[in-house]
């Protein structure tokens, strides 16, 4: 009778264990000009909105349901997270506008009014982009994704407009894709502090961990290490501990989708190669595609903020570009740009809360082309000569 007892209790939980399934939870990250409680209400009602269609979405194509959810493995979390920093920048916006009205009585009605157009759209994403505006915004969408994780649940990132650039810094400050002997041999520590590190072995890590005491990271793009030997070793020791507190947990973020997206417009000096960040760059996208995670841009084509992420290369091009290996191969990175909406170019910034069914498809679409543009090699065939046919390209 004991043992028949014992059989079936383990037949229950390998049964229970068969049908285990992860959440995804999509948390949405507001963008520029949304920092009052009317605008806050606009973006939040947007999310609502729009959660639901992409949701079913990605559980009704059936790429998405193989690729993103693992024929079953993971699922879509019923209810949004919606992660909103505009309140921050609202005092300094303030000040902006105080200053903006004393114009509006010496300058003509058509100046004033480019002037506050400009402010209503670049003054966010301006404050945000600063280090000391950006690092407690890091740290509280942190906490957010570490409740995520603590309940079990991986999170997709979804950053829109200025957003994106809190989905990109998030990324290059809390993933652990540093490496710490590599990132050691690769600063100017003396002979001593490295071979200290070499006889202390640390987990992989973050920037922000490695900002606690063992090195800053300059405005000016540079990395300094800390110059005091002593209290050097003394942070180091700890930085395991340090890097579980400062750090993504592995494998929470499964990725990110960035839309109406000018990213690129705000961040082009990460293409220069004397800007010591441009490495670790390298290193993130490194990170997410060994890791099987995915980086995807979003924009509807005739959105005038909407700036593509850059050409659509394979991970072979990427490897020769940055002269980085990367293995094993999973995860992958896709601009879509090219999305149809019927709004002019005045609203299409602003419409893809109201057009969340063509939006919903287009993030899907990136999706699963994304991953076929780089594990399907017929998809890929069929692209390069719809490309040389549109463009009149002889091979």
């Amino acid at each position: 009778m004991k043992k028949i007892l014992l059989t079936l209790l383990l037949l229950i939980v390998l049964q229970t264990s068969c049908f285990a399934k992860t959440g995804i939870t999509f948390l949405y990250i507001n963008g520029s000009n949304n920092n009052d409680a009317k605008m806050k209400a606009w973006y939040e009602n947007g999310v609502k909105k729009l959660h639901p269609y992409l949701k079913k979405e990605f559980e009704q194509t059936p790429l998405s349901k193989k690729y993103f959810l693992k024929d079953g493995e993971y699922f879509v979390n019923e209810k949004p997270s919606i992660f909103f920093w505009g309140y921050k920048s609202h005092e300094d916006l303030n000040f902006v506008e105080k200053n903006l009205a004393i114009s509006k009585g010496i300058s003509s009605w058509f100046a004033y009014q480019i002037r506050f157009m400009l402010t209503c759209f670049l003054h966010d994403a301006i404050w945000v982009q600063k280090y000391h505006n950006m690092a407690p915004i890091l740290e509280d969408l942190h906490t957010s994704v570490k409740a995520e994780a603590k309940a079990g649940n991986s999170v997709v990132l979804f950053g829109y407009s200025a957003g994106s650039f809190v989905t990109y810094e998030y990324l290059l400050s809390k993933l652990p894709y540093i490496n710490i002997l590599d990132f050691f041999k690769n600063t100017k520590v003396s002979q001593d502090e490295l071979d200290f590190v070499i006889a202390h072995p640390m987990k992989n890590t973050c920037m922000t961990a490695l900002g606690s005491g063992l090195a800053v990271f300059s405005v000016a793009g540079h990395i300094i290490p800390n110059p005091n030997p002593e209290l050097f070793k003394k942070n180091y020791l700890n930085l395991d501990a340090v890097t579980d507190a400062a750090c993504a947990p592995n494998h929470t973020v499964k990725g990110i989708v960035n839309f109406a997206s000018p990213l690129v417009l705000f961040y082009s000096d990460l293409s220069d190669p004397s800007y010591d960040l441009t490495y670790y760059n390298r290193l993130l996208f490194k990170y997410i595609i060994e890791n099987d995670m995915f980086w995807i841009t979003v924009n509807y084509r005739n959105d005038p903020l909407g700036f593509p992420g850059g050409s659509n290369l394979t991970i072979e091009e990427i490897e020769n570009a940055t002269n980085i290996d990367i293995e094993p191969h999973a995860g992958f990175m896709y601009d879509q740009s090219d999305t149809w909406n019927r709004n002019s170019a005045l609203a299409t910034h602003t419409s893809y809360w109201a057009t969340r069914r063509i939006f919903s498809k287009a993030v899907v679409r990136a999706y699963v082309d994304g991953y076929r543009h780089q594990y399907d090699d017929n998809f890929k065939e069929k692209k390069v000569l719809k490309f040389q046919k549109k463009f009149n390209i002889t091979p």
